[in-house]
């Protein structure tokens, strides 16, 4: 699971000449929880039908070309494996970061859910 990979399909996208930023975020598995427990690692599952329907409803905002997610799912994950890559590609910055971070909550409290292995 390669940034470079998805960003490669986007410059192959049919309207990439209206694209003035790609925006890229790259989830790791973190050492510690949020609560400061020490994380062995976790594990993800994803709602593909929410999913879909989060990308849709964020690719009709103004000035977003595409939006591509790859997760990694049911396998267990340890300290600094790429859990999720979300890439957004549009026409300026003020779009393209407000729909990464928006997108990126959404799949984070409706499409994912993580188990978490302390140590």
């Amino acid at each position: 699971m390669h940034s470079s990979s998805l960003i490669e399909i986007i410059k192959r996208h049919p309207h990439y000449d209206r694209v003035g930023m790609i925006l890229c975020h790259n989830g790791v598995v973190r050492g510690t929880s949020r609560d400061g427990r020490r994380v062995s690692g976790l594990n993800i599952t994803v709602d593909y039908e929410r999913l879909q329907k989060v990308i849709e409803k964020h690719k009709e905002r103004p000035g977003i070309i595409e939006i591509l997610v790859k997760i990694s799912e049911n396998k267990k994950l340890a300290v600094g494996d790429d859990v999720m890559l979300l890439v957004v590609a549009g026409d300026i910055r003020e779009n393209v970061i407000k729909v990464l971070n928006d997108a990126l909550n959404d799949i984070k409290s409706t499409v994912t859910k993580k188990i978490e292995y302390f140590l």
